[in-house]
C-alpha cells in the first residue's frame, strides 16, 4: 500500500543522518520504512534483504534468532549505514547493543522510528500477511527480546495503532522535531 505524505520542504532538513525504522515483527517496519523514505527523498533498504541465508532458514522454520545469527546481519547493515548518503532502513533492532552498533556505523547521525503495538494488534498483522517467512510463533521471543529505545536520543515512538498515513505522519513529524 502506497501513502502519500507531503511535508513541509525544510521540515526534514534539520535530520541528515540516516533513519532505522524499528520493531518486532509485525509492526510494519516496511511499508512505513518505504513511505518514510518516499517523503524525504531517501533510499529504502529492506532489512531483511541482508539476512544471511541460515538465518531465514531459522526463522522460517520458527527458529529464534541468537546474537551471534544477527552480528553478520547487523554489519551488513552498519555497512549500509556507513555510506554518505542519507538512507532509510528497516531494521528489528530490538536490543541497545544492536542500536549502538548501528549508531557506530553512520557518520551522519541515526535516528531510530520505533514502531510498537500491543500483542493482540501485532499478532492480529502477522497473522493476516503474506509471503513473509517470519511465523507469528516467534513473536513472543522478539517481545522478550525487544529493549523499548524510548528515551534513547533521536528515538521517535509511534503507536501502530493507527492508520498507515497516521503512523508516517506521526513519524515525519517526530524527524522534523530533532
Amino acid at each position: 500500500m502506497s501513502v502519500e505524505y507531503k511535508s513541509e520542504p525544510n521540515a526534514l532538513r534539520r535530520f541528515p543522518g540516516s533513519i532505522v525504522v524499528m520493531g518486532v515483527s509485525g509492526s510494519g517496519k516496511s511499508s512505513v520504512g518505504e513511505a518514510i523514505a518516499k517523503a524525504c527523498g531517501y533510499p529504502f533498504l529492506e532489512g531483511d534483504a541482508l539476512h544471511p541465508a541460515e538465518n531465514i532458514r531459522k526463522m522460517s522454520e520458527g527458529v529464534p534468532l541468537t546474537d551471534d545469527d544477527r552480528w553478520p546481519w547487523l554489519d551488513a547493515i552498519g555497512e549500509r549505514l556507513a555510506s554518505r548518503e542519507p538512507v532509510v532502513v528497516s531494521c528489528s533492532a530490538l536490543r541497545r547493543i544492536y542500536r549502538d552498533k548501528l549508531r557506530e556505523s553512520a557518520p551522519r547521525g541515526l535516528a531510530f522510528v520505533f514502531l510498537y503495538g500491543s500483542e493482540a494488534v501485532l499478532s492480529e498483522r502477522m497473522q493476516h500477511r503474506t509471503g513473509h517467512f517470519m511465523p507469528s510463533s516467534l513473536l513472543q521471543t522478539q517481545l522478550a527480546t525487544l529493549e523499548d529505545p524510548r528515551g534513547e536520543a533521536k528515538t521517535i515512538a509511534v503507536d501502530v495503532a493507527h492508520p498507515l498515513a497516521e503512523i508516517v505522519r506521526e513519524a515525519l513529524e517526530g524527524l522534523a522535531r530533532l
